[in-house]
C-alpha cells in the first residue's frame, strides 16, 4: 500500500500544539516529517505533563513517527542547515509570531523567489495581517475573543472554556486543509502557496448556530450548558446513576421518543414542533427526567438504542479508550516516547482511507535532535 503522502517532505518549525497537530495529520497520510527545534529543550511540550518517567506523553502522542534535529536558527550554522532542509522540502510549517520568519531571512516572499515549489504554512494567533497581527495568544484567548466561551457554560453561569483545546486544534485542521489544497494545486500549476491560518478566524468558522442567531435576530446567544440552543430535546439527562445524551433532532424522532418513554405529550402544542420544544425547553427536560431517573443510564441506552435514538452515556476517558467501537476502529494505539523508552497510548488515525496502512502501534516519538545525523546524510546525498 502507498500513503498519498508518500515522498512528501514536510519541514517543521512549530511547537506546542496547533502546528504539530497539522503536521502529525500529514504523517498519518504518509509525509516524511523533519522537526526542527530549539537546542537543549527542544518543543515546550517536551516539559508538559504527564510524564512517565522523564518522558512526557503530551509531547508522544502529537509527535510521534517524526524526525527531530536540532538547530539555532539565529547561527550561521543553523541556518545554513535549514536552508539546505528548506531546498529539499515540498512543506515548511511555522507558528511564529508574524515577522520571525522574516527578521530570520526566511520570510515567505525569500522562500518564494528562492524556492518557487515550496509550500509555506503558518499559523498564529491573529494572522499575518489586520491591526492585532502582533499580539501573543494561546487557545483560551482566542477561545474568549472568538466567542466560543460566551456561549459555553451552564445557563446563568460563567464562560468556561472548552475541555479540548479547540483554539490550537481546529487552527491545526484548517491549516493542514490549507496544506493539502496547495499540495493539489502545486500538481498543476508547479509553484507553492503560503497559507495563512489565524486562530481567531478558526473559532468564528465553526460557529455555525451562533453566527446565524445573531445575524437573523441581533441578539447574540448566550450559554445554554449542554443544551443545544436550536433543537430540542437534545441535551443531557439524569438517570438514577449518572448523565446520558438524548438527541431527538426532528420532530418524528420525537414521536418515537415520547413513545419508547410511554411520555403522552407528543400532540400536546406546547412540543408538537421543534420551535415550540425549545420555547418549552425546561418542562420538557423536567417531564423527562422525571421518567429517566426511575432506572440507570444503561437501562436507557439500551432502550433507546433499541428504538433507534440516538443516545450515549457521557463516559469519562478511561471509558471511552476502552470503548469497542473506537477499538475496532484502530483509535487507540500504543506509542513510545522514544525509541525503547515509556510506552503510552494515543489517538489514531481518524482518516480512514483505502490503501493507508493501519498500523497497529505508533511510530517512536523522536529523542531531541535524535535524527541529526539521518537527516544530514539525507542532505549530502539528495
Amino acid at each position: 500500500m502507498t500513503s498519498p503522502l508518500a515522498g512528501i517532505v514536510v519541514l517543521d518549525l512549530t511547537h506546542v500544539l496547533a502546528g504539530p497537530f497539522c503536521s502529525h495529520t500529514l504523517s498519518d497520510l504518509g509525509a516524511r516529517v523533519i522537526k526542527v527545534e530549539r537546542p537543549k529543550l527542544g518543543d515546550d511540550t517536551r516539559a508538559f505533563p504527564p510524564f512517565v518517567g522523564d518522558e512526557s506523553a503530551y509531547f508522544a502522542a502529537l509527535n510521534a513517527g517524526k524526525q527531530s534535529i536540532a538547530l539555532d536558527l539565529k547561527s550561521q550554522e543553523g541556518a545554513d542547515i535549514l536552508d539546505q532542509l528548506l531546498a529539499a522540502s515540498d512543506v515548511v510549517l511555522e507558528n511564529f509570531r508574524p515577522g520571525v520568519m522574516e527578521k530570520l531571512g526566511f520570510g515567505w516572499e525569500t522562500l518564494h523567489r528562492r524556492y518557487p515549489r515550496l509550500i509555506y504554512g503558518a499559523v498564529s494567533g491573529f494572522g499575518h495581517t489586520g491591526p492585532d497581527s502582533a499580539k501573543p495568544a494561546y487557545d483560551m484567548v482566542v477561545q474568549a475573543r472568538g466567542g466560543v466561551m460566551s456561549i459555553t457554560g451552564e445557563e446563568g453561569g460563567p464562560p468556561v472554556r472548552v475541555g479540548a483545546s479547540i483554539g490550537d486544534i481546529v487552527a491545526g485542521m484548517y491549516l493542514t486543509q490549507g496544506i493539502l489544497a496547495a499540495l493539489y494545486d502545486r500538481s498543476s500549476t508547479g509553484v507553492g502557496r503560503k497559507i495563512d491560518i489565524s486562530m481567531l478566524d478558526s473559532q468564528l468558522a465553526i460557529q455555525e448556530h451562533s453566527i446565524a442567531i445573531t445575524a437573523a435576530t441581533g441578539t447574540p446567544p448566550t450559554r445554554t450548558g449542554a443544551r443545544h440552543p436550536t433543537i430540542t430535546p437534545f441535551s443531557t439527562y439524569r438517570a438514577s446513576d449518572g448523565f446520558f445524551v438524548i438527541a431527538a433532532g426532528n420532530d418524528a424522532m420525537f414521536r418515537l421518543l415520547c413513545t419508547t418513554l410511554n411520555l403522552p405529550i407528543a400532540d400536546d402544542q406546547r412540543f408538537a414542533t421543534n420551535s415550540a420544544r425549545c420555547e418549552h425547553h425546561a418542562l420538557l427536560k423536567r417531564l423527562i427526567e422525571a421518567i429517566t431517573l426511575e432506572h440507570s443510564v444503561s437501562y436507557w441506552i439500551k432502550l433507546l438504542e433499541t428504538a433507534g435514538l440516538p443516545t450515549a452515556s457521557v463516559q469519562d476517558m478511561a471509558e471511552v479508550l476502552r470503548d469497542p467501537q473506537l477499538r475496532a476502529r484502530n483509535m487507540v494505539l500504543e506509542v513510545e516516547a522514544n525509541p525503547g523508552g515509556a510506552t503510552f497510548l494515543a489517538p489514531g488515525n481518524p482518516i480512514k482511507m483505502s490503501g493507508l496502512a493501519e498500523p497497529k502501534k505508533r511510530a517512536p516519538a523522536p529523542l531531541l535532535d535524535g535524527d541529526r545525523e539521518d537527516i544530514l546524510n539525507w542532505l549530502d546525498n539528495s
